[in-house]
């Protein structure tokens, strides 16, 4: 490693993308998409189809997969006084109907203010400013909130997508179970329920966990020093079953694949609570991994291409290391993978 390399700098994790390769629109064949395979003990950079991750997992493996759902949680109204335009994201359900949103035009909105969606079929009022363009708002309505909210909401695909979606369903993995989250937990979106059961067919364990994913990890880091990032929280459930499943892999000297960075932040934060065991847990997590961090629960990760100096970049920069995964993506660029959301995978074993 290179000893004039700062891992605490913010800019030691910057790379340049051209443009073109932000993947705008989903594949049609979700399993079609490509896989770079990242081998971290040779540096041995592989290119694959995401189909042929099965070829990777060996009977008695665990694949952990995230089953949380987004909720169409973009909502266009209006103000009930001036007629002015707003738009919320629903973060995160604080208390029955009191939810934290990210508000905008936020200069515009104060206590008390009332907004309204779909002519009156859903009211919010203001409670309070918590910072950065979020407020707390208690929601007025009749009937099934999430009927409402199906009806009257756009899924919050990140900014960096100017296209519409034409199908909802293409930003929701195909295992997708529990409402919760303002974004998809991207790395989930390449799996087919044939792809699946093949897995299953080979003798891999295919187990799930909940994490409600918050736009907080897609913030760009804005401090110099990764340390004076501050990670907001987001909400896990890891049942006793799943809990049980990765516990038994280790012990049998199998290994534990997680899909994605949400489920690493969860197995990872569980470990970390718990003197490194896995067992059955739920609550906030903000756990930021980057280089230095003591990985506990994590044998190999299945995930996404990451924007530049981001949180996620800095997290599989401090699974494989900042050189390997620099390099993994130089290698992507040249080979024109499709990056971000709806861009290809990469494995890192």
């Amino acid at each position: 490693m290179n000893s004039k390399i700062n891992l605490l700098s913010t800019e030691s994790y910057d790379y340049d993308l051209p443009p073109e390769l932000i993947a705008q629109t989903p594949i049609i064949d979700r399993s079609s998409s490509r896989l770079l395979v990242l081998d971290r003990k040779t540096d041995q950079l592989t290119d694959q189809h995401f189909y042929n991750i099965i070829d990777y997992l060996n009977p008695g493996d665990t694949l952990v997969l995230n089953d949380s759902k987004v909720m169409p949680a973009r909502l266009i109204g209006e103000k009930s006084d001036t007629h002015g335009h707003v738009e919320f994201l629903l973060l995160k359900n604080t208390h029955s109907n009191d939810w934290e949103v990210l508000a905008k035009p936020a200069r515009h909105l104060h206590s008390k203010t009332e907004v309204v969606f779909g002519n009156g079929l859903l009211k919010a009022t203001i409670q309070d400013y918590l910072g950065e363009g979020r407020f707390n708002v208690t929601f007025n309505y009749e009937g099934v909130f999430l009927e409402i909210l199906d009806q009257l909401g756009e899924m919050p695909l990140p900014p960096y997508i100017k296209e519409k979606l034409a199908d909802k369903d293409r930003y929701q993995t195909v295992y997708a179970k529990n409402w919760g989250s303002a974004a998809a937990p991207t790395a989930g979106l390449h799996w087919t329920k044939d792809l699946l059961a093949k897995v299953k067919d080979k003798g891999v364990n295919v187990a799930y966990l909940t994490l409600h994913v918050g736009l907080g990890t897609f913030r760009p880091v804005n401090t110099d020093n990764v340390k004076e990032h501050h990670m907001h929280s987001e909400y896990y459930i890891l049942d006793e079953k799943t809990a049980d499943l990765i516990n038994q892999t280790h012990q049998e000297g199998h290994r534990v694949i997680a899909n994605g960075t949400t489920v690493v932040r969860t197995l990872e934060t569980v470990a970390h609570n718990h003197d490194g065991k896995i067992v059955a847990d739920s609550g906030y997590t903000d756990i930021f991994i980057y280089p230095g961090f003591k990985w506990e629960a994590v044998d190999e990760l299945i995930t996404n291409f990451h924007l530049p100096k981001s949180t996620l970049v800095m997290l599989v920069a401090s699974f494989a290391n900042r050189e390997q995964i620099l390099a993994a993506y130089e290698h992507a660029i040249k080979q024109k993978y499709r990056f971000f959301s709806f861009g290809d995978a990469m494995l890192i074993k």
